[in-house]
């Protein structure tokens, strides 16, 4: 019987899919459930698996392609058996050219190369019909993949040729920019473009923090089974601060505002990707324990590619951490059509004053963009300083005061 195998349903704000390399060819066998090939889109990537084993008979869409919701990508055949490859020597070429006639038809600049790369005449294929064997030729097989080596075999393999990594060598690479990677760009412009983009700053000190989650954390891992981190933290002071100031938690539609009766924080994630931000959901009804859950379980499969496009979509409000990567302040930029986000920072010891003395205290820079169309710089800097005050003392947070 013949299966089609065919797009998924894709979300209504992901209008198509480009192809990624299959993982298998036609005429070989695959199992129900295995993964054929991958979709990028805009914002995730998408699995495609065969709905039943058999045989890849027909591939109707080729990688770099672009694909529509239900399109046909392939077809299984489950009643056929998989041909067998061909042998070893099957592959081998009807003539070959001797190594000492190679040697022979072998420039100088071309032995040069090969003593250099360590490779034998007969080792480097001839891309001309009379067998000779070019410069071009011998950079091409040292650029191939390596054979797995030996144990024995202790020297390191270079990704590059050596020609190419002499001094004064200027060498470039052209890649296309990935879906992902051109949405964001679009978006970063976006939001550029088309909002009155304003940053205000503040710093907290986060020695109670600090306190509070050393003397509790492993109490904290063995009761809910999540590692406590800081993030919780900031989700539940951007809450409390949000409820307080709407128009910060409200977005901009043409001539009106919409603000929300709910609260979608988003988290942005690092990814092989690149950056994703996927969503908290209520997050106003979240424990902190589920906060730390959600967000560990979102960083686990943004690494694996496994994130949805429901859980990319909307939110109200970002929260970016460059301070993970080392970044002590910056100014994040809103993701539209969201009016603000909070920018995180690193923790660094520095000396501030203190009942009068001067002492050295864990302090980070707290950053928050935001739309000066909608939201005014009074609420902007009451909203970052109520985050502030809830960060110093986390039993606001429980008080709600």
């Amino acid at each position: 019987m013949l299966v089609e195998i065919k797009v998924p349903v894709l979300a209504e704000s992901v209008p198509d899919a480009t192809l990624l390399e299959w993982r298998k060819k036609a005429g070989e066998q695959v199992e129900r459930g295995e993964n054929l090939i991958d979709l990028e889109t805009d914002k995730v990537t998408l699995e495609v698996v065969a709905p039943d084993s058999g045989v890849l008979v027909e591939i109707r869409k080729q990688a770099g392609e672009t694909a529509l919701s239900h399109d046909v990508l392939a077809v299984i055949d489950t009643a056929a058996s998989a041909v067998a490859p061909p042998t070893a020597a099957a592959l081998q070429p009807a003539a070959t050219v001797p190594a000492a006639q190679a040697a022979a038809r072998t420039g100088p600049a071309a032995r040069k190369l090969m003593a250099e790369q360590g490779l034998a005449p007969a080792e480097v294929p001839s891309s001309r019909e009379d067998g000779r064997i070019t410069k071009g030729d011998v950079l091409a097989q040292a650029a191939r993949p390596a054979a797995a080596p030996v144990a024995a075999a202790a020297t390191p393999v270079t990704t590059m040729p050596p020609a190419l990594l002499d001094a004064g060598a200027r060498p470039e690479e052209r890649v296309a920019m990935t879906r992902l990677r051109k949405r964001t760009a679009e978006r970063l412009l976006q939001a550029q473009q088309q909002a009155a983009m304003l940053t205000t700053f503040n710093e907290v000190n986060m020695q109670a923090l600090m306190d509070l989650r050393g003397r509790y954390k492993d109490d904290f891992e063995k009761r809910h089974g999540v590692k406590l981190g800081f993030m919780s933290f900031f989700v539940k002071a951007a809450v409390e601060a949000l409820k307080r100031f709407p128009v910060v938690n409200a977005s901009v539609d043409g001539d009106d505002i919409i603000y929300h009766g709910y609260f979608d924080i988003g988290v942005a994630v690092g990814s092989e990707r690149g950056l994703v931000v996927p969503v908290l959901r209520n997050a106003e009804l979240m424990s902190f324990a589920d906060i730390e859950r959600q967000i560990a379980e979102f960083g686990k499969r943004a690494r694996d590619g496994k994130l949805t496009l429901q859980e990319l979509t909307g939110g109200t409000f970002t929260i970016s951490n460059g301070g993970i990567f080392g970044s002590l302040v910056s100014t994040p930029i809103i993701n539209p059509p969201q009016s603000a986000i909070l920018g995180m920072h690193k923790i660094q010891d520095r000396p501030i004053a203190e009942r009068g003395q001067v002492v050295i205290r864990p302090m980070m820079y707290l950053a928050l963009s935001y739309d000066h169309r909608i939201i005014d710089g009074r609420e902007a800097v009451q909203c970052l300083d109520t985050m502030r005050q809830c960060l110093e003392d986390p039993g606001r947070l429980l008080l709600g005061v």
